[in-house]
């Protein structure tokens, strides 16, 4: 981090930290593939800050926290405290969202998917 080294960096929860590697995304440029990132929304924020027009975002979102709540309970993997957290985070992500290039609803998986694939389509035409 002091190195200047990397785009982006966040202490995702208390004590666990993700970063993106700037010497790792040119590598993979120079080399002709495409990037793609998997991270939260500050990092994405952050990398598209960073990056500028050579980056698309996209914030894919739940209809709403109740849509989000209800799929969570259904799957059954979370305790009753890990899915108040989970929701939390949540609530507190969706406010970031127009801060993306495009933010994708996730209504249908199927639809979302296609939709996600045509947005970054267009972008790498």
């Amino acid at each position: 981090l002091q190195a200047g080294e990397l785009y982006e960096w966040q202490e995702v929860y208390p004590g666990v930290f993700y970063a993106t590697l700037k010497s790792e995304v040119e590598r993979l440029w120079a080399e002709g593939y495409h990037v793609i990132f998997d991270v939260d929304v500050i990092g994405g924020v952050n990398l598209k800050e960073a990056l500028g027009d050579r980056a698309l975002s996209v914030f894919v979102n739940a209809e709403s926290v109740e849509v989000l709540r209800h799929r969570l309970e259904k799957r059954q993997t979370e305790t009753k405290e890990s899915l108040e957290r989970r929701i939390g985070k949540a609530e507190a992500e969706m406010q970031f969202a127009e801060k993306f290039d495009y933010e994708l609803i996730n209504r249908d998986l199927k639809t979302a998917f296609k939709e996600a694939e045509q947005i970054v389509n267009d972008f790498l035409q």
